[in-house]
């Protein structure tokens, strides 16, 4: 784990706090986007879970999206799910509320007022990768594992 860079660290340590066996990889190609990571991976695009930030428009509170690499999230869905309207959050916002940078997020590894909407649609995968902190890192999960750590809903969330 030592050579790995802090971010990335970060997210080993937690996932071992939840006592989940995935291992963090760091590779030297860019898993930025969802098929820049199914490429490295060898995945199919669908298994690779975006977490995504919306920010609330009246709140201004970060909502977390967890969404199959596939899908383009539909914002009308998320908003009647949060009871506001939502807009894309810029890349300040979301390293000051998760401490990551975009292209990079995890899933897990920072406190949010509420739980993630996870899209349906990654339930249907036997087994998931995500964002490990950095652009160049991922971890391997299940379904189950992602609900676990994230104790997030799951809805239908695609376009």
């Amino acid at each position: 784990m030592s050579d790995l860079r802090d971010s990335a660290k970060r997210v080993q340590e937690v996932l071992h706090q939840y006592h989940i066996n995935a291992k963090v990889i760091e590779f030297k190609e860019l898993t930025r986007t969802s098929q820049e990571a199914a490429n490295t991976i060898g995945c199919e695009v669908g298994q690779i879970a975006k977490t995504l930030i919306f920010k609330g428009k009246q709140s201004e509170k970060p909502i977390c999206i967890i969404a199959s690499g596939t899908n383009r999230v539909d914002e009308k869905k998320i908003a009647a799910c949060v009871g506001e309207p939502i807009e894309r959050a810029d890349p300040d916002y979301v390293l000051k509320y998760t401490g990551f940078v975009i292209g990079g997020i995890p899933p897990v590894g920072y406190t949010l007022e509420s739980p993630p909407l996870i899209d349906e649609d990654l339930m249907n995968y036997s087994e998931l990768w995500a964002a490990a902190g950095t652009p160049f890192a991922v971890f391997q999960l299940k379904p189950e594992d992602l609900l676990k750590i994230t104790k997030g809903q799951v809805v239908n969330l695609k376009k």
